[in-house]
């Protein structure tokens, strides 16, 4: 099947697109990238990597987002490839309008922004998941009436964007109150047609709090313990919620999981983080679908697998003295400048079970630690 694709494109786009590029590469496919840092490892799996600068506040310069597009476009069309569309990652939950302009420039191989827009607009989400009797915390743009409540910001992801807010203070401009619910959080990786999806597996997400952030995202291990009427509830809500909004393609769901009891937090429209822990045929899945085709069986992913983001200890100059180990993804090019904190690079392990891919995950930090450590 692959070598049927050998002559297609897709163009891949996101924060960090490398993930969806490895993607494309397994299901045959030529990937031309598009993203924030055009790591080393995405540069190797694209045919064509374009850096797009930034907007300063996390997301896409439009213009320089643009203009990448448009030289992707032309290197396509020189390599005498057919664009077959684009898949699009993180980074357009709070712009729409850009992910508008992209598609009118070619297909839009994924969610439509009228379906970005509305399914992140947190009053439409809730009051659509009212309807439907899905258990959902509220969106409050008022002042907390009492403690445990968290601010949050419109269109972001990854957690780093999420504060415990005192009583009686309104969020800021561009944010919203969420009251804060109970439960360890898991995370549904689900194939949506349209009409009705089907979860491919079930992720159990931890966080690496920072001073400032302590709801950052850390990484995510599959599969998730869940029970088996809890997994039935869950997968009845997305099926009612995909219906509603129209989904397509790969999408995740965040759930607050508290024994049998389950909060939906919010739906991901796009491939995530969780990608990394999807099975060869994730894009595969994911163009079938939005010709209404869903995978005919849904037998989870053989063994365990877990990753997480590595963030730098210190500030560290990447230069050709730093050894890379192979589990590592997202190495960042020669000359990058990593301050302290921020994230270095994905780290995956693969175990017979969770606990046991988490244990190598975890060695495998350390590992990374001492040799960042010893970095410039």
């Amino acid at each position: 099947m692959a070598a049927s694709r050998r002559n297609e494109a897709l163009i891949v786009v996101g924060l960090s697109a490398r993930a969806l590029a490895q993607a494309a590469r397994r299901a045959g496919f030529v990937p031309f990238a598009a993203d924030l840092f055009a790591d080393a490892d995405t540069r190797t799996l694209a045919a064509c990597c374009r850096p797009v600068a930034s907007d300063g506040a996390g997301g896409f310069d439009p213009a320089a987002l643009l203009g990448a597009i448009d030289d992707l476009i032309a290197a396509i069309s020189h390599a005498g490839l057919l664009l077959r569309g684009l898949v699009y990652g993180s980074g357009f939950e709070a712009a729409p309008a850009l992910l508008a302009r992209i598609a009118a420039k070619l297909p839009l191989l994924g969610n439509p922004p009228a379906i970005l827009s509305r399914i992140k607009d947190p009053a439409a989400f809730a009051a659509e998941c009212a309807r439907l009797a899905i258990p959902h915390p509220m969106p409050r743009f008022t002042p907390a009436p009492g403690a445990g409540w968290l601010e949050k910001r419109l269109g972001a992801s990854g957690g780093a964007h999420i504060r415990a807010i005192a009583a009686d203070v309104p969020p800021r401009p561009g944010h919203y109150l969420q009251r804060r619910v109970p439960g360890r959080p898991v995370s549904a990786f689900f194939i949506a047609n349209g009409h009705t999806a089907t979860i491919e597996f079930f992720s159990e997400q931890w966080h690496a709090p920072a001073p400032d952030e302590p709801f950052r995202y850390g990484g995510a291990v599959r599969p998730a313990a869940i029970s088996a009427a809890a997994r039935t509830a869950m997968q009845a809500a997305l099926v009612a919620l995909t219906a509603a909004f129209g989904l397509v393609g790969i999408n995740s769901a965040d759930f607050l999981l508290d024994g049998e009891s389950w909060v939906l937090l919010e739906i991901n429209p796009r491939p995530g983080a969780t990608l990394d822990l999807a099975p060869r045929a994730a894009m595969r899945w994911h163009l079938a679908s939005l010709e209404g085709r869903l995978p005919r069986s849904c037998p989870a992913p053989g063994g365990a697998r877990a990753a997480a983001v590595f963030h730098a200890p210190r500030p560290i100059r990447i230069d050709g003295t730093f050894s890379w180990p192979s589990w590592a993804r997202d190495r960042p090019p020669n000359g990058a400048e990593i301050a302290a904190g921020a994230p270095l690079c994905t780290l995956t392990a693969e175990g017979e079970s969770a606990s046991a891919a988490r244990v190598r995950l975890g060695q495998r930090m350390k590992h990374l630690a001492t040799r960042a450590e010893r970095a410039p």
